[in-house]
């Protein structure tokens, strides 16, 4: 999505329901994390929201007590700034899709086929699926975006360190996104029942990651068990 302010309408009111829909899911997925919801919330003053994750279960405190927590703000010393031409290579393909809404968010999963792969610092990391956040997770000098999209990537080396990759998209209000417009139809109804739908073949090369420069930093699952080591490379 560009940053120009004159949009469409079409791309306008998917946008709208996107941010709608998420706006009360803040919550991250990979096979990695918790999907048990009912363990934890969302709620600041919950006696099972974020402030609290970390004392729920032994296995979830790096969530107190985590040096290297996500999501952050990309002004941080934490982060390096990548440019394009470097340390990221994509070789994504198109394959068969399910769009699954769970409740808490609507992520789509590549299954049964092989979606492709990333390629960072020489380490590869396969496609498993995407999920949107809105408002965004990350900041940029303090500044929230009106949508987050992450691509979760798994090591094809079980034995790396740095097992979980995101690539990360921050999408300003812009002309029509070709990506969420393929998806808007269906996300739209099948908003209000927890159920999962194939959708045919989605090819990730839809995805708009492809921008001037990368925001690289070692972070974490933002959702129980907040495992630290994650990769993230966020683009704009």
């Amino acid at each position: 999505m560009n940053t120009k302010q004159q949009t469409k309408p079409y791309f306008v009111s998917a946008c709208l329901i996107f941010t709608f829909l998420f706006l009360t899911y803040s919550a991250s997925v990979s096979a990695d994390e918790e999907e048990n919801e009912r363990e934890f919330d969302y709620l600041e003053n919950s006696e099972k929201g974020p402030s609290h994750w970390g004392d729920l279960k032994m296995e979830w405190s790096a969530c107190k007590n985590g040096v290297l927590q996500s999501p952050i703000d990309l002004s941080s010393q934490r982060v390096k700034i990548v440019n394009k031409a470097g340390e990221l290579k994509k070789t994504y393909k198109p394959c068969d899709a399910i769009l699954r809404n769970r409740g808490h968010d609507i992520s789509l999963k590549w299954h049964n086929c092989d979606a492709g792969l990333i390629n960072i610092n020489g380490t590869e990391y396969s496609l498993q699926q995407v999920h949107w956040h809105s408002p965004s997770e990350h900041t940029i000098n303090g500044a929230r975006y009106a949508l987050e999209l992450h691509m979760v990537h798994h090591s094809t080396d079980p034995n790396f360190n740095h097992s979980v990759a995101v690539i990360g998209l921050l999408y300003k209000l812009g002309a029509p996104d070709a990506f969420l417009s393929k998806l808007i139809t269906n996300v739209t109804s099948m908003a209000d029942e927890v159920q999962e739908r194939e959708v045919g073949v989605i090819d990730p090369n839809m995805i708009g990651i492809d921008g001037k420069k990368y925001y690289r930093y070692i972070g974490s699952l933002t959702v129980p068990p907040c495992t630290e080591g994650v990769i993230w490379t966020m683009s704009r």
